[in-house]
């Protein structure tokens, strides 16, 4: 797998690159890999970054727990991470900026052909539970005009979602990605149906007012299939500008390679997304084959990592080597 993967080793061997060449920098370059950011069994991403810059209380880790009943602190000490986890607040002077070498997980770069993504803003994500409740009943039994279907609700919604999220053109996507149906037998009509909404948009107005109307329409569709139903948000976090230099940066040096470049939006979580409070912050994409990323599929050719480590050891160069003052 590439994703987050890359930046990883993309960091290494971008600063191997740049120790073998002999460049001295002004300031000290870190390379830094996050803990857990993907969504993790405790239902929060980026607890790492978040933590890092103060985005995430460490006194809210003492309330998670998976679904087998297991504590943060168990597991990321049987991790062996045992260390005092209140520690780990950056400083506001810890970097003067921060860069991220990331897969696009989408396919603009492939089909326009382009090699490099300059990130100028990381969406904004909010995360939605809907749980419709109906009567349930034998699907053999019950009359069709006499149900009330909690699935229909669901499915109803979901569509719903789509097309709120259409209505507001291509920075806005919205996704039903976990629908769940009990008691999720064939012969049973659906009591319980509980949907997973995830909301994004660069704009945090528009993102709020798609949430707004997809907990609107849920009511709507509650009322007419007769169904209770409760909304609830799990998480919802601020977009992120990436900072004007870095983004130039990573353009400037794009073009001194003779590569092509084009400036883009991040809608996928990132921990740049939380540096980015904190930190002077841009990131830097790669194509993706299809478009593909959260599958066994997921690739990368050798061509464009070479390419995008190149940008990134560059824009270390503009940004290590610049002189303290003029920060």
């Amino acid at each position: 797998m590439y994703d987050g993967t890359l930046g990883v080793i993309g960091a290494i061997e971008a600063v191997r690159a740049l120790r073998e060449s002999g460049f001295s920098p002004r300031r000290s370059i870190s390379v830094v890999m996050f803990t857990s950011e993907e969504p993790t069994r405790f239902g929060l991403s980026c607890i790492g970054s978040r933590l890092l810059v103060g985005a995430l209380q460490t006194k809210a880790l003492d309330d998670l727990k998976d679904a087998s009943g297991v504590s943060f602190h168990e597991a990321r000490n049987q991790a062996g991470y045992e260390g005092d986890i209140s520690t780990v607040r950056l400083d506001a002077q810890s970097f003067s900026a921060f860069v991220e070498l990331h897969i696009e997980q989408a396919d603009v770069l492939e089909t326009t052909g382009v090699n490099i993504g300059a990130v100028t803003h990381i969406a904004a994500p909010a995360a939605a539970e809907v749980t419709f409740e109906g009567s349930g009943g034998h699907a053999g039994s019950w009359l069709m005009k006499y149900r009330n279907d909690a699935g229909l609700a669901g499915a109803q919604l979901a569509l719903a979602v789509e097309r709120i999220a259409l209505d507001r053109g291509d920075d806005c996507v919205a996704t039903t990605g976990k629908f769940e149906v009990f008691p999720g037998a064939i012969n049973s009509v659906p009591k319980i149906a509980r949907l997973g909404i995830d909301v994004r948009d660069v704009n945090l107005e528009r993102r709020d007012s798609a949430l707004q109307d997809i907990e609107k329409e849920m009511m709507q569709i509650a009322t007419l299939r007769n169904v209770t139903a409760n909304f609830m948000v799990n998480n919802r976090d601020d977009p992120a500008a990436c900072d004007g230099r870095v983004v130039n940066a990573v353009i400037e040096e794009a073009a001194e390679l003779n590569l092509s470049f084009s400036q883009m939006v991040s809608r996928a979580y990132h921990d740049a997304l939380f540096m980015a409070k904190q930190f002077p912050t841009g990131m830097i994409f790669v194509p993706c084959r299809k478009g593909v990323s959260h599958r066994p599929d997921e690739f990368v050719d050798e061509h464009d990592i070479h390419n995008g480590v190149a940008v990134l050891a560059g824009v270390l160069v503009r940004l290590a080597g610049e002189e303290k003052t003029e920060l």
